[in-house]
């Protein structure tokens, strides 16, 4: 099976590639995936569990990302098994500078096998496109939700520390006064 596609994101390709190397971003991002867990820079296992056609397939597996070339490309090689048979393949990811954004331009060649393989190439391609949509849809959400929540922060922050500035302000004319009507009390007393 082949599958190719791109997407556009609205964040710098700094931003889009460190989101692509996140376990927690990745995890959240793949349809149905119950573990992601990154053994070391460039390898992870995970879990998910998907329907493809009558099968409700929960795969294993393993993650290899290689031809790193930061923040441009980078190959992800991976095998899973299920009850009802297996999957493996590798996808090219690139990622390009576009309308000041990234466009993320992907590659898919995928094998499956098993009892899975007999729903036919059709209901397989299509459920892989759809799992590709629902991944970078989630995957282009998330990344622009903690992009917005920085920027989000950063506006608190300024509005807590004008808050803060106007507060000590305040405090500034308070103990001016009571400085004040302290220093006219005692020359009166005096």
């Amino acid at each position: 099976m082949k599958l190719s596609g791109s997407y556009q994101i609205n964040l710098d390709k700094q931003k889009v590639w460190e989101a692509l190397n996140d376990p927690e971003i990745l995890k959240q991002s793949i349809p149905g995936c119950d573990e992601f867990i990154k053994k070391s820079d460039t390898n992870f296992s995970a879990k998910a569990t998907n329907k493809i056609g009558p099968f409700n397939a929960s795969f294993e597996g393993e993650i290899e990302l290689q031809n790193l070339k930061p923040p441009h490309s980078y190959r992800i090689t991976g095998s899973g098994n299920s009850l009802v048979g297996f999957a493996q393949g590798e996808a090219d990811v690139k990622l390009e500078d576009s309308d000041g954004g990234t466009k993320l331009i992907y590659s898919v060649d995928a094998q499956v096998g098993g009892k899975i393989a007999q729903v036919g190439s059709r209901l397989i391609d299509m459920t892989a496109k759809k799992m590709a949509d629902i991944f970078f849809g989630k995957f282009s959400k998330l990344i622009s939700r903690e992009t917005n929540e920085i920027k989000k922060d950063d506006s608190q922050l300024y509005e807590e520390n004008k808050k803060t500035q106007s507060e000590t302000k305040s405090l500034y004319w308070i103990a001016a006064i009571v400085l004040t009507s302290s220093v006219i009390l005692w020359f009166f007393l005096n």
